[in-house]
């Protein structure tokens, strides 16, 4: 356990987490320009990007393990990974009650919600890809969002779930999707086909 932990760096996560709570609230309604390549370009949050940060750092964890080795371990270290995404999801949730309670505003509730997307997509991607490319995947989600997930009227289109209000039903359940969807591909990942040795002639 004390290795594994070391391996997904967890205090490291922590405080990516901690830290993009207090970055994105610091930013508050702080816009990035982004051109619009379908429809009118609508508002995209500083905080919309930020929040891919514990995504990105929870696949640098899930990279520095050996997927072969892993998966002959004593321990469900798949369940364990599947876990630390899910904890730090429930985390930002938390984190971002509270702020709200504290009075920061709804931008806390998006970005709980958005750091909670990110993470289903990690998982999601990650057992696919592999953690370098997830982690370029998962880059061009708010950029491809910002470019192509507005409406003619500036309103986001359903599909552009980071880009919606704090209180889109829509987006909540594509959260909620997305974090059992890439539960489910964490959890039923089959480890790499082994090598097998050549007799020597």
């Amino acid at each position: 356990m004390t290795w594994w932990c070391k391996a997904r760096a967890v205090p490291l996560l922590a405080a990516v987490l901690a830290g993009t709570f207090a970055v994105g609230l610091l930013c508050g309604d702080g816009e990035l320009p982004v051109p619009a390549l379908h429809g009118q370009a609508g508002h995209f949050l500083l905080a919309h990007v930020l929040t891919l940060l514990p995504a990105v750092f929870l696949l640098h964890g899930l990279g520095r393990g050996d997927l072969r080795t892993e998966s002959v371990a004593g321990r469900f270290l798949r369940g364990l990974d599947a876990g630390l995404a899910l904890a730090l999801a429930t985390g930002g949730t938390a984190c971002g009650g509270l702020a709200r309670a504290a009075g920061c505003g709804a931008l806390a509730l998006v970005l709980a919600r958005n750091i909670a997307g990110y993470l289903g997509l990690a998982l999601l991607f990650h057992p696919l890809v592999g953690h370098r490319p997830a982690a370029a995947a998962l880059a061009a989600v708010p950029l491809l969002c910002s470019a192509a997930g507005w409406y003619p009227d500036g309103r986001p289109q359903p599909w552009a779930w980071p880009l919606h209000p704090a209180g889109s039903p829509t987006a909540l359940a594509a959260v909620t999707l997305l974090l059992l969807a890439g539960t489910a591909c964490t959890l039923l990942r089959r480890p790499p086909p082994t090598t097998p040795h050549l007799r020597a002639g």
